[in-house]
């Protein structure tokens, strides 16, 4: 003879299955982290790419009540660390958070990469910088115009400067040249602070590099700026006129830093870590921290953060082509 449970118990029993399952089967987006997640950046220690991580990952810290890793992983102008998170678990655990190249340009410059940069999912955008039209003190010229007339004048004797074919100095200079009809030679460096060294030294008369670098110098009055490569003047240094005030008013450029998860990553997971993290990117201390280091705050949320990037990746992609520069 089968005895039967009492209809309470059975009801019970119904229960506590369903949700035993629907905790192992479904686990709520709103657990997220579970665990310490980790920012790779793509470029050395110290640099402001790592800067800016640190800042907001202090802070997403405290909120989250999970540790934040930084874990910089170079070379390949940004490429290896990318590809590290291409290959990652979609889980929100391991984001890139990284400056232009290996998001926008290092598409276009190289043959072959080992992964898509368009499969990436656009997170939001910490913050940029603007270039700056920089010239040496000894160049003849006091204004963009100036600068211009001088370099049909004298064509192929300038000389501008980089940190290396097909970063954004060089890539604003070829701009440049395409914008005005002008011939400037390339010295590429290994490092902005030597061309900085050589334009002190008259050695290098044109530099497309940006206020953090400049800044001190220009205060300093060892070197002149012409203009700043954006659509509104910079705070730092006010009294520069803007590229369109100058007369050229597409000769936008500056570097910026972005936060961008693995492909597939989930909707729910990217919308719940861009709302942290634009509401840590908005915080007046964060901001006054960016902006010692010359970086304008953003946090704008993903859809705009991927018009944004697809914007860059067509913009410098038509340079990168129209000069032939390949990178191996």
């Amino acid at each position: 003879m089968v005895r039967r449970l009492p209809a309470p118990c059975c009801i019970g029993l119904v229960l506590a299955w369903i949700v035993a399952v629907s905790c192992n089967l479904a686990p709520a987006q709103g657990t997220f982290p579970s665990k310490p997640v980790k920012f790779l950046i793509p470029y050395p220690g110290g640099g402001s790419n790592d800067v800016l991580a640190r800042i907001v990952g202090d802070k997403l810290q405290a909120k989250w009540g999970q540790s934040v890793i930084i874990e910089n992983r170079t070379g390949g102008s940004g490429n290896i660390g990318a590809a590290a998170v291409a290959q990652a678990e979609p889980d929100g655990y391991t984001l890139l958070v990284s400056a232009s190249p290996p998001l926008a340009t290092n598409q276009s410059l190289y043959k072959q990469m080992s992964f898509n940069p368009e499969e990436f999912v656009p997170i939001t955008v910490f913050g940029s910088v603007s270039n700056l039209v920089i010239v040496r003190n000894g160049l003849p010229v006091n204004s963009l115009k100036d600068l211009i007339a001088y370099a049909k004048a004298n064509p192929g004797k300038l000389v501008y400067g980089s940190q290396g074919v097909g970063n954004t100095p060089h890539l604003t200079a070829n701009m440049f040249m395409n914008m005005t009809g002008t011939k400037l030679v390339h010295v590429p460096y290994r490092g902005e602070t030597l061309v900085y060294n050589d334009m002190l030294g008259e050695r290098v008369d044109v530099f497309f590099g940006n206020i953090a670098g400049a800044l001190a110098l220009y205060r300093d009055g060892k070197l002149k700026v012409l203009a700043v490569t954006d659509k509104a003047r910079a705070s730092a240094m006010p009294e520069v006129p803007t590229v369109a005030e100058a007369g050229l008013p597409d000769l936008l450029s500056g570097a910026w830093y972005a936060m961008v998860g693995p492909p597939k990553l989930s909707s729910e997971l990217r919308d719940q870590i861009a709302k942290a993290t634009i509401e840590t990117l908005k915080m007046p201390d964060v901001q006054q921290k960016f902006r010692a280091l010359s970086i304008e705050p953003d946090g704008r949320p993903p859809a705009e953060t991927a018009a944004f990037i697809k914007d860059e990746v067509k913009r410098w992609g038509q340079v990168i082509r129209a000069n032939n520069i390949v990178l191996e």
